[in-house]
C-alpha cells in the first residue's frame, strides 16, 4: 500500500496538554499520513492550521529531530531569535538537543498547511520554552512534569 489515500486518515484534533494548554491548541488539526502508511522509524504528519491557531507551545525536542515544509499558506515561525514568516515552499530544520523552542502561528487570514517530519525515538523529552513544563514520551505514553523533573500539578 504505498499511495495513501488521505480522504480515508482521520483527522486528527485536540491535544494531549493538560489545561489550561490544550484549550490554546483550538485550530490546529493533522493527519498522521506516517502512521497511515504504516511508517515506525519516523512519523510524517500534515498539520493544518486555521487563522490565529497555534500549532503547539514553544518547544524542543531532546532527542528527535524535526523537518517542516511549508505546503499551503503562510505561518510564522516563532524562535528564541524572532520570528520568520514562512509560506508554501519554505522550510525549516531543527536538530536534536537544541535548545531553541520553536512553533508555529497562522498569522494569515486563510488555513496554513506544513508537512512535519520527526524521528520517532524509544523515549523522548521536549521542553516548553515559554512555560515551566516538559513531557516525557515512552511506549506511547505521556508523562508531563515541570522542567525540574516533579510531576505536574497545574501552572505554577
Amino acid at each position: 500500500m504505498p499511495v495513501i489515500d488521505r480522504a480515508k486518515v482521520p483527522v486528527k484534533t485536540g491535544s494531549i496538554y493538560p489545561e489550561p494548554y490544550a484549550s490554546m491548541m483550538k485550530g490546529r488539526s493533522s493527519l498522521r499520513l506516517g502512521d497511515a502508511g504504516g511508517l515506525t522509524q519516523f512519523g510524517a504528519n500534515l498539520v493544518s492550521l486555521e487563522p490565529g491557531a497555534l500549532s503547539s507551545l514553544r518547544h524542543w525536542h531532546q532527542n528527535e529531530d524535526e523537518f517542516v515544509m511549508v505546503t499551503e499558506g503562510e505561518c510564522t515561525l516563532v524562535q528564541d531569535a524572532g520570528e520568520t514568516v514562512m509560506r508554501a515552499g519554505d522550510c525549516a530544520a531543527f536538530p536534536a538537543g537544541s535548545p531553541d523552542g520553536h512553533h508555529f502561528v497562522n498569522r494569515s487570514d486563510r488555513v496554513a498547511r506544513f508537512l512535519v517530519v520527526g524521528t520517532k525515538a524509544p523515549r523522548e523529552v521536549a521542553t516548553y520554552s515559554d512555560v515551566d513544563l516538559r513531557v516525557e514520551m515512552e511506549a506511547g505514553r505521556a508523562r508531563f512534569t515541570y522542567k525540574d523533573g516533579s510531576d505536574w500539578a497545574g501552572p505554577r
